[in-house]
């Protein structure tokens, strides 16, 4: 296994401590879990970094990452729903959007074709992850005109979802229809 693989396996294990940490009731335990979840989030550029700079693409790799990016995403995204700080509707259209890009793709493969990630999928995953962050702190209930920071993060994310996912399925309409 190479260096790449084992720091995106690094990211799948980080997933459940940030869980246990973010419920754990420890003293600072949310600055903790921010730490970790930063630390986490990080690994997906180094990973992807090092596989590109060093020729270090594998299957697995292509696999995993994105599977990686998915959980941590989903993770934090259900502590927060349990948290009351994100609605669960927002967390059914992040999820869904995850699910239905991924079949997209899946079906594309079975046509021979690669879906790669694009600018909105990465812009979505990068904003997601910061606005994640930024509602792990207590800045979140800053008053912005009206609403919170925690408002303004969770719209992000939302927005960033649906923009993201409408574009993949409007780049990829003629895999659906058979045509590859």
């Amino acid at each position: 296994m190479n260096t790449a693989n084992k720091i995106t396996l690094l990211r799948v294990i980080l997933i459940p401590v940030f869980v246990v940490v973010s419920y754990s009731g420890l003293p600072h335990a949310g600055y903790w879990a921010l730490g970790i979840f930063i630390f986490a989030s990080a690994t997906d550029w180094v990973d992807g970094y090092i596989a590109r700079h060093c020729n270090q693409i594998t299957d697995f790799g292509k696999f995993m990452d994105p599977l990686a990016d998915k959980l941590l995403v989903m993770a934090a995204v259900l502590v927060f729903v349990e948290r009351g700080q994100l609605p669960a509707w927002v967390a059914l259209v992040v999820i869904a959007r995850e699910f239905a890009v991924t079949a997209l793709r899946l079906v594309a493969v079975d046509g021979g074709r690669v879906i790669a990630a694009g600018v909105s999928g990465k812009v979505k995953t990068a904003s997601s992850l910061v606005c994640l962050s930024v509602m792990m702190t207590p800045l979140t209930e800053i008053p912005l005109g009206g609403f919170t920071l925690n408002t303004l993060a969770v719209a992000v994310i939302l927005v960033t979802t649906v923009w993201s996912g409408t574009e993949y399925f409007i780049r990829n309409r003629d895999v659906l229809g058979g045509r590859t």
